[in-house]
């Protein structure tokens, strides 16, 4: 049950903890970095490590899927994005890079205006297919129903349905919700979907039959919503209580599981380490490959919140470029800022702690760092 305190006569809140606030502490047994295991089973597909990249423009391009594909990763291309607005989406990429801050926002939704074109739809899912890696789209819960016969007609090994934040139970006055049980029941492909920050909720959507969920809103460093919507969640928290209603759905199901995934907030190796620790699965990043050398965002990170109609709830940063992807990934590092060799990283945490795969090292002790 959450801790409660009262912040005032008649309001209680429940005390969350931010992946900052916690560190992994070390047990009485140590293991050769040689003889862990990162690799992740996401449904038929077996990962290298636990790490997806998120479906962003400034992230994930056809070329960046597909080179995070050939590390043995996955990276979901955003199908709502600059990848399926325009033929040639570089210029305006370029041009994204370098607007000034005091005309971004409006010249951002003058690009994103341009109607998404199905058949760029498939032809983007196909250029990574044809590349032979997994081949992962995602669209938002509204542009789900719109889109999603073209998404599973091109072939995908992953459907991820992502949104500030997904509930199975949405309610509209304007049009037909989106049913995500009869949805993913009639799909012959596995869907992720999220964001979610409660038990009860996540217990929700594992009901729906997804294969995975999505703890936490994603956008991390490009998010305003605490300032523009008031919303926000602590992730060490938010993370620990989705792990929660897994088991909890093990239990109901006799041990159907569904796969946990911590999505946003997620900046270094040591976040990353965190998020595991708390009972992720795996995790979703986005500024931390943003970073890369590679990234079509060019040193500048953003979500579909800058660029929203009618309300902005996010912004285009200013992250810069580390190095290339395969170093932030497989190193080696380039200082102890933590934005480079994620793997080698993730390693290090499980031999100084004794565990031997991903699985066992979701039960890492934790210490929260009293300030």
């Amino acid at each position: 049950m959450d801790n409660e305190i009262e912040i005032g006569r008649g309001k209680r809140a429940t005390v969350g903890y931010s992946f900052d606030d916690i560190s992994v502490v070390p047990s009485r047994r140590t293991r050769d970095a040689a003889d862990v295991s990162v690799s992740w089973q996401l449904d038929a597909h077996l990962l290298e490590a636990p790490i997806i990249g998120a479906p962003m423009d400034s992230v994930i391009s056809p070329q960046t899927a597909i080179m995070l594909g050939k590390m043995g990763l996955l990276g979901v291309l955003d199908l709502e994005g600059i990848w399926t607005r325009y033929e040639d989406p570089q210029p305006y990429l370029e041009e994204i890079a370098s607007l000034k801050e005091s005309s971004g926002f409006a010249r951002m939704q003058e690009i994103y205006s341009e109607p998404i074109k199905p058949e760029l739809i498939t032809s983007r899912l196909a250029q990574i297919r044809d590349a032979g890696v997994p081949v992962a789209g995602a669209l938002s819960p509204a542009r789900t129903q719109e889109y999603w016969h073209t998404v599973v007609e091109a072939g995908v090994d992953f459907f991820v349905i992502r949104g500030t934040t997904v509930s199975a139970e949405h309610v509209s006055s304007n049009r037909e919700p989106l049913n995500l049980k009869r949805f993913i029941y009639e799909l012959d492909v596995p869907v992720v979907v999220g964001g979610v920050a409660s038990y009860t909720a996540a217990l929700h959507l594992m009901r729906t039959g997804a294969a995975g969920v999505l703890a936490g809103f994603g956008g991390g460093a490009t998010t305003a919503n605490r300032r523009t919507a008031g919303v926000a969640v602590p992730m060490a928290t938010t993370v620990a209580n989705v792990a929660a209603a897994r088991r909890e759905y093990m239990d109901e199901t006799g041990g159907r599981y569904v796969h946990v995934i911590a999505d946003g907030q997620i900046s270094t190796s040591g976040d990353l380490i965190k998020a595991i620790a708390c009972g992720a699965d795996g995790v979703m990043l986005g500024t931390v490959l943003a970073r890369c050398s590679e990234a079509p965002g060019a040193g500048y990170h953003w979500g579909a919140e800058a660029h929203h109609r009618h309300l902005l709830r996010g912004e285009r940063v200013h992250v810069g470029t580390v190095a290339p992807l395969e170093q932030i990934i497989n190193g080696p590092s380039l200082d102890a800022s933590g934005t480079t060799n994620l793997v080698g990283a993730l390693r290090q945490a499980m031999a100084m702690t004794g565990y031997s795969d991903v699985k066992e090292f979701q039960r890492v002790p934790v210490a929260v760092e009293h300030r």
